[in-house]
């Protein structure tokens, strides 16, 4: 927990294409609400995307939340793996099929380079499928590495990857 007791405002990626993704997604967002020390505040819409990577695979369901927690980085990274565990994540290929993936994007304007930990996402302002549930939960938002909003780095991307909307979020308040 943070020393200071102060919340941060974090964004957190979501997806998933194993079994029933849009299922995994929404039981991953009822488990982070379950933390005392984590509140969520906005919900992006869920979005059905084109895999990035490895393309034989099934689609994605993306979304994400934008959260205010007490916990450190690292302690919101353990607690976002365990919950990845507890939903049978299997860590075995990179870019590769999973029951659910989250991941730290923003963890408030803090750069942050450890061995396991590297925020803001080092890959989130060249995916589309990260930007545009980024941009409807938080347009505004300045990347703290690049110093660009994240309209400014949606308008600058190359990735031509397809995301649908699945279920819009007329509330995108939590």
């Amino acid at each position: 927990m943070r020393e200071d007791e102060r919340s941060i405002v974090c964004f957190i990626g979501i997806g998933s294409n194993v079994a029933d993704p849009v299922s995994n997604c929404l039981e991953s967002i009822e488990r982070i609400s379950l933390f005392s020390h984590i509140r969520i505040t906005k919900k992006s819409s869920l979005y059905r995307t084109e895999p990035v990577g490895l393309k034989e695979q099934e689609w994605f369901v993306n979304g994400v939340i934008e959260i205010k927690t007490k916990y450190t980085a690292t302690t919101l990274l353990k607690v976002l793996q365990q919950i990845e565990k507890d939903m049978g994540r299997i860590r075995e290929e990179r870019w590769g099929p999973r029951t659910i993936d989250l991941d730290i994007l923003f963890y408030g304007q803090e750069v942050i380079k450890e061995k396991d930990l590297s925020v803001p996402h080092p890959e989130l302002h060249k995916r589309r499928f990260v930007l545009i549930p980024m941009y409807e939960v938080a347009p505004y938002v300045i990347h703290p590495a690049f110093g660009i909003s994240i309209k400014g780095l949606l308008n600058r991307l190359q990735d031509e990857s397809r995301v649908e909307v699945l279920f819009e979020n007329p509330n995108v308040e939590g």
